[in-house]
Order: structure tokens, then C-alpha cells, then sequence
């Protein structure tokens, strides 16, 4: 068993960007640090013909999904893609096939030279991404976009009230995402078992898998805390990219404190793999709005 893999949980639209991501792998991973990628079954050939067979080690999203036995067949069909994928990535320690994995998301890119010692402290266990989001918060109230704080807030409070926690709200909401599947069994054996319940039912809209990760680690005490801010930049929305940008930030800049970026695929349409679902009318609209806040930036 690994002490540590990466892994990237992916599907067919996401191709392009999983490739971005592992050639920057290919390109900075100095221990050679293993690299698995779990798609849908249907989906594996597209994803040889784009990524093609080499520099990582596949598993089905089924494969992950059949390892816990409590879980009724057919259960990923009838969840959203978003919630099946959250679900999915949590349930990878099920395979036995590493102690900790570094969960990456397709649109992750490294920009540097990236060991071991990176995610895991001296002790073996990994570090934890961990924080109160103070600055973003800050930012976004400050430019009119209220919102995506808000929600943030509201998801940690429920989270915390599954686990009875006091005390300030703690968030990692983007990858990559350091986990222990001690923390992951310790939250199946001690609250979704003697509940008769598996992690397909705790984990909704409401309950984010990163949450659930933290509040575990902090409820159950499995492994040390050991506290490090996040290791890639973030551009939450396009609004956050431009302003960011324009005050300076470039990927040269970014080296000083971060191991990589994510532009996030919610905003960057731009390595979407296959025809758009959407209507001339609404990706023209989605334009229109983008060169809208572009220019807010510079107010």
C-alpha cells in the first residue's frame, strides 16, 4: 500500500483539462508520486484517445463505487453528476490502495516541482488544508458578489450541527485536497454505521464532502492536525481571475507561495471537451456577461 497517491476523479467533458493536468504531473512530480484516474467505465476510451495510456493508473468510477457493500446497485444513476463525483472521489480509500491520496479535480494545474513533503508532515501523516476564507470573503463582499460567502457559511454551519461543534467555521472548499483514509473510515465506523447509513446519505448539496472530511478530522481526533494554508490559487469566478490579474498576479508571481492554480471549469469554458449542451442565446449571453465583469474589474 502507498503512503501517498494523486488522484483525479474525471469525465468525458473534463478530458482536456485532466490532460493539462497531467502533463504538468508528468513535468514537476519529483518523488514520482503514483497518479490514478477513475472515469465512468463508457468513458475510458476517450480518455486514452486524448490523455493516451501512459503516466497514470486507471480505476472505473464503478470499481470505487462496489467496494462498499452497504451501498444499493445503481445508486451513482441516481444522484446529479456533481454529487456521484463528490461521492466518488470521498470513496476512493475504499480500494486499499494507498494510507493518503492528494484528491486533484481536472482543472488543476501544477506550475512547480511538487515531493512528498509537501502533503505529509515529518510524522507520516498529511497535512490539512484548513482555513476561514477571511481574505476571498473580504474580497468578494467588496466587490458586490455577497452571495458566494453567504453559502459557504450556511453549508459550514449545517455541517458543524451534524457533529455538535462550537467555534469558528472551517473551509477548503477547492482542490487539492490532502486526505487520510483514516479520517474517511473513521467517520464510516463511528457515525454512518451505527446509523445504519452510508456516505451516499450524508453527503448532499447541504452536507459538501470537504466539509464532512474536516469536521470528521475534527470530531474524531484519528490522525493530527496539522494545519497548512491552500496549496493552489483559486480563481473562484471570472470576476476573481480579472481583478486579480489586474492588479498584478501572474503565474510567475504565483510560484512564491503556490504549488499550482485552478482556473475553475464552472467560469472557464474554454477546454470543455465535446458540442456544448447550451443554446447559441445562452453562450452568447454568458459572453456578454464575462466582458461585463470584466470591465468591472477595473472600477
Amino acid at each position: 500500500m502507498n503512503d501517498l497517491v494523486l488522484y483525479c476523479k474525471s469525465y468525458r467533458k473534463d478530458f482536456l483539462r485532466l490532460n493539462q493536468l497531467l502533463t504538468s504531473i508528468q513535468a514537476h512530480n519529483k518523488d514520482r508520486i503514483p497518479f490514478y484516474i477513475s472515469t465512468p467505465q463508457d468513458q475510458y476510451d476517450d480518455l486514452v484517445k486524448i490523455l493516451g495510456s501512459g503516466g497514470y493508473q486507471w480505476v472505473s468510477d464503478e470499481s470505487i463505487v462496489s467496494t462498499n457493500q452497504q451501498v444499493p446497485a445503481g445508486i451513482a444513476e441516481t444522484k446529479s453528476c456533481s454529487l456521484s463525483q463528490q461521492v466518488i472521489k470521498s470513496e476512493f480509500w475504499r480500494l486499499g490502495l494507498c494510507i493518503n491520496y492528494v484528491c486533484l479535480d481536472s482543472d488543476c494545474i501544477f506550475i512547480q516541482d511538487f515531493k512528498k513533503s509537501d502533503f505529509l508532515a515529518s510524522d507520516g501523516n498529511p497535512y490539512t488544508v484548513i482555513y476561514q476564507n477571511k481574505e476571498y470573503f473580504q474580497l468578494a463582499v467588496d466587490r458586490g458578489h455577497a452571495n458566494a460567502p453567504t453559502n459557504l457559511r450556511l453549508e459550514g454551519e449545517r455541517v458543524k450541527a451534524i457533529f455538535n461543534r462550537d467555534g469558528p467555521n472551517y473551509y477548503c472548499p477547492c482542490p487539492p485536497f490532502i486526505w487520510s483514509a483514516k479520517v474517511w473510515e473513521s467517520l464510516d465506523q463511528n457515525y454512518l454505521k451505527p446509523r445504519g447509513m452510508t456516505f451516499w446519505d450524508l453527503c448532499t448539496p447541504e452536507h459538501p464532502e470537504t466539509l464532512l472530511y474536516l469536521e470528521s478530522l475534527l470530531n474524531f481526533q484519528v490522525i493530527p492536525l496539522h494545519p497548512i494554508e491552500q496549496l493552489f490559487r483559486v480563481y473562484y469566478y471570472d470576476w476573481h481571475y480579472f481583478l486579480l490579474r489586474r492588479l498584478g498576479e501572474s503565474t510567475a508571481k504565483l510560484k512564491e507561495n503556490y504549488l499550482g492554480v485552478i482556473y475553475q471549469s464552472s467560469w472557464d469554458l474554454s477546454l470543455d471537451y465535446g458540442r456544448s449542451q447550451k443554446s447559441i442565446f445562452s453562450r452568447v449571453l454568458k459572453k456578454l456577461k464575462r466582458v461585463g465583469r470584466y470591465l468591472q474589474s477595473w472600477f
